[in-house]
């Protein structure tokens, strides 16, 4: 990761260097005065010529994960390059960088470890955070993910093994709305792990300890995001895949303090807002009139609802009539206000209702219009849900939202196939096309990087003091009006992600507009904001050292 900034690095220093390197493609005259003559073979490749040297290397290795550690190490030696190919071909890439292949490097991350990449802070570095992190070789840090490994995807605790995840999703910050690698920081807090696992893997590269809880837990991240905000002054913070217990006290907390957000329950609640907003183009009324059912009712099922409500009542509704359209179903039934046994989080959507055991009964009971799957619980959706919802709705609406793959609610084929090929389908990892009585149905993948990448992008742009739910929310809206007829007439609600950069670029847009509107922008706004944010997005390309 090191960088030169007076741009004095030669020789092997230069191929060395990630930011700068660009191997094949250095000319003749820059072989000459850089110290390059003979270090590389003799015959120069255009970065279009290397591009497809790194597609054909991509696309022959034998599995997913194969080819994750083949581009990582891409990333390693020559950024530009690995930007490029990324941004040109992110549909196909995308489900290997991230989610779905994503979950499973960060389940052997130990064994299959070859540099580090990112800022590790433990446990053992309390008092001495600071320094840590001003051992990161770039000060113009404008955006940081951050997890303490408590919750990655669905797949629980995996400790310092999580760094996968904020390393996958700066890539996305890059490559969909443009924000410069080098202003990009993943950082891990190392503060133990409850997998024992883990724990006795000798391979495991994290602390062999059992979590920090209570006041000492609580005393890094005080002094982490002291730290972060006097090290790097202009960053946004996202806090990512925290556990449940932590995710929405610490969200409450630092948001005040500093730009940041927690993309679990904010990003996908945005998301998943937009899908259905999509989702009702087709099956027409409006969102007001909808009952909702959520399995599951951790960050990411609260982080729906919440933004669902806001929704309601921007169409007119109270908040109390607008949550009482939002049902939460929990591991223990339906989550109702008798219950004695609910975590704070969930106490805003425990109705007045009898107790139900779980969700065929709820569905049956509350006669929902729209269910959403949030709750890492595979194969949820069984078949009698489906055929339920299908008799209950002429267009039900199932978005099936836990990742990766293995973890999702059902599949797109079985929403399909299980509702006669009406259901208004889709999941957070991607799903092939499904082909139903002679029709082509392209299910939408509610992904996260739809909404995040241009949230962060339009809070840099603007120099937010905060990142707030307003921004969100109309992040939703921008990101709902990106879906074209043409995309909703495939069965797709939302739109390709070969067009994420000019989505992102909207929602940054209107993200900025709420700041610059609320007086929490530190840039005075220009003219022309489209135009200005445009212009600051990086676009891949090598330069010119001679």
């Amino acid at each position: 990761m090191s960088h030169d900034p007076d741009g004095l690095s030669r020789g092997v220093k230069l191929l060395h260097d990630p930011l700068r390197n660009k191997g094949t493609a250095f000319s003749q005259a820059e072989r000459n005065a850089l110290g390059l003559r003979g270090l590389l073979p003799p015959r120069a490749s255009d970065l279009p010529t290397q591009v497809a040297r790194v597609l054909e290397n991509t696309r022959r290795k034998p599995n997913d994960l194969e080819r994750y550690l083949y581009l990582v190490a891409l990333q390693d030696r020559n950024e530009t390059l690995f930007y490029r190919v990324v941004v040109d071909h992110l549909e196909e890439l995308m489900p290997i960088l991230y989610t779905p292949t994503v979950g499973r490097a960060c389940l052997e991350y130990g064994h299959i470890f070859r540099r580090p990449r990112g800022l590790f802070v433990s446990a053992n570095d309390r008092g001495c955070v600071t320094e840590v992190l001003r051992n990161w070789p770039h000060e113009d840090v404008r955006i940081i993910v951050v997890t303490d490994g408590g919750r990655i995807l669905g797949l629980g605790d995996l400790g310092v093994d999580g760094m996968g995840i904020p390393v996958g999703k700066l890539v996305l910050y890059t490559a969909c709305a443009g924000i410069r690698p080098e202003q990009c920081l993943p950082i891990t807090l190392d503060v133990g792990t409850e997998s024992e696992a883990r724990r006795c893997d000798p391979l495991y590269l994290g602390l062999q300890q059992k979590r920090l809880e209570g006041e000492a837990y609580d005393a890094l991240l005080d002094e982490f995001v002291d730290a972060v905000r006097e090290v790097f002054p202009d960053a946004v913070l996202q806090l990512e895949d925290f556990a449940n217990r932590n995710a929405f006290r610490l969200l409450e907390k630092y948001r005040h303090q500093m730009p940041c957000f927690d993309d679990d329950i904010q990003g996908t609640g945005a998301v998943a807002l937009a899908g259905v907003q999509a989702a009702l183009r087709l099956t027409g009324g409006k969102l007001k009139e909808q009952t909702f059912v959520f399995l599951g009712a951790g960050e990411a099922g609260i982080g729906i609802a919440g933004m669902i409500v806001a929704g309601m009542r921007a169409e007119g509704l109270a908040e109390a009539e607008a949550r009482r359209r939002c049902w939460l179903v929990d591991s223990k039934g339906l989550v109702v206000r008798e219950r004695d046994d609910l975590a704070d989080h969930k106490l805003p959507y425990a109705h007045d209702h009898p107790r139900l055991p779980d969700l065929r009964s709820a569905i049956e009971e509350l006669r929902p219009t729209a269910l959403i799957g949030a709750s890492g619980a595979p194969q949820t959706f069984q078949q009698p849900i489906l055929e339920a919802m299908a008799r209950l709705n002429e267009r039900p609406i199932v978005f099936a939202l836990s990742n990766p793959t293995a973890k999702a609610e059902c599949t797109a084929e079985q929403a399909i196939a299980w509702t006669g090929g009406r259901a208004i389908f889709a999941s957070g990892s991607p799903f092939p096309p499904v082909e139903w009585e002679g029709r082509r149905i392209v299910p939408g993948q509610g992904n996260n990087a739809y909404v995040f990448p241009g949230v962060g992008l339009g809070a840099i742009a603007c120099g937010a003091r905060q990142v707030t739910d307003e921004m969100f929310f109309e992040a939703a809206r921008s990101l709902a009006a990106e879906v074209h007829d043409e995309d909703l007439a495939l069965g797709r609600v939302y739109p390709p992600f070969s067009r994420i950069r000019e989505v992102s670029l909207s929602i940054a847009v209107a993200v900025a507009e709420v700041a610059w509107a609320r007086g929490l922008a530190r840039v005075e706004r220009p003219a022309d904001p489209a135009a200005y944010i445009r212009q600051q997005m990086y676009e891949p390309s090598y330069t010119s050292y001679v």
